[in-house]
């Protein structure tokens, strides 16, 4: 049984203690003029909002202590290979500056098999925890076949993958952010599945944003349909296949209780939900991460050492990221 860790700077009263958080977002500091583009793309995506979104660690750690997150792993993916190398390393300074409060999950270009190789190359310097990635980069699913070299590398790392929608478009007149993140992620998962990515590649651990969007509503449905015979299925994933593949997904809070939580535990087990709360982008505010958190402790559909295993499970995915903890606490977890 793992040693629970002790949170390092916790405000008295906070709502949980020492949880890890798998989905934070951060961005590097921008020009007023970037700054300014920034909030028009927001606009065109339908955003209605009058200021660019900014990130510091300061107000960051502020936030975490207050509600007792122990660490966040961070994630930050620019649509512009030039600019993700430029985020990942101010993400991994911002980590150098804060061992035992960040983690850094190394952003990968997947639209370009080589520059992915070298990015994950270039994480050992950057000592990244992990790796991100975006369902749709630049034109490019990661079900894409020429991203077989890439899974390849990451399986042979038995790397942490997280995944996360292209959330800065725009359906049917609102921003994706709203819902259509969920059904990017659900088809993109789907069709990684069918394309034999988990088969072939069962050492990489996926956690999949928002609890994995539509994908456990439609987990059921693949279920039932997905290798009939009318179903284009060219490298014969089998209905076993299809349940056990979905289970080994790990799935994170961010944005879903309650009812999210009780679609992800039909698909997967309580040890495969993982915390996160989606700070740091303009749809994430203190007042939602408060709620999605205080549902998820209130929600009965697990008993009370299950839902605080939910902010704990992450640490045995990341030994680096807990051993850095434990520098910091004196509390070293096997």
């Amino acid at each position: 049984m793992m040693e629970r860790v002790a949170s390092v700077g916790t405000t008295p009263g906070a709502l949980v203690d020492g949880w890890i958080d798998v989905h934070a977002h951060f961005s590097p500091p921008r020009t007023a003029e970037m700054e300014a583009q920034q909030l028009e793309r927001l606009r065109q995506a339908c955003w209605q909002v009058d200021e660019p979104p900014r990130w510091d660690a300061e107000s960051t750690l502020a936030y975490m202590n207050r509600t007792g997150i122990q660490m966040q792993l961070l994630s930050n993916i620019p649509p512009n290979p030039r600019a993700l190398r430029d985020s990942n390393d101010f993400g991994a300074s911002v980590v150098a500056d804060h061992p035992d409060r960040f983690g850094l999950l190394a952003a990968l270009p997947t639209d370009d098999p080589s520059a992915c190789l070298a990015e994950i190359g270039r994480a050992d310097q950057l000592a990244a925890d992990g790796f991100a990635v975006t369902s749709f980069y630049r034109g490019t699913y990661l079900g894409d076949p020429l991203l077989e070299p890439v899974w390849t590398e990451l399986n042979r790392r038995k790397a942490v993958v997280f995944a996360h929608p292209d959330a800065y478009g725009t359906t049917m007149g609102r921003p994706d952010a709203v819902f259509e993140v969920a059904f990017q992620t659900a088809r993109t998962f789907a069709d990684m599945l069918y394309g034999g990515v988990f088969r072939r590649h069962p050492e990489i651990k996926f956690i999949v944003a928002h609890c994995g969007g539509a994908l456990p509503a439609l987990a059921g449905r693949l279920h039932l349909l997905g290798t009939e015979c009318w179903v284009p299925n060219p490298h014969r994933i089998t209905h076993t296949e299809i349940r056990e593949h979905l289970r080994r997904l790990y799935l994170d809070t961010a944005g879903i209780a309650p009812n999210g939580l009780a679609s992800g535990l039909a698909m997967t087990s309580p040890d495969h939900i993982v915390y996160g709360s989606d700070c740091g982008v303009p749809c994430t505010t203190d007042a939602t991460m408060d709620a999605n958190l205080r549902e998820i402790l209130g929600y009965d559909g697990l008993t009370g050492e299950q839902i605080r295993a939910i902010g704990q499970n992450a640490f045995g995915m990341f030994p680096a990221a807990a051993s850095r903890i434990g520098v910091a606490t004196g509390v070293q977890r096997a």
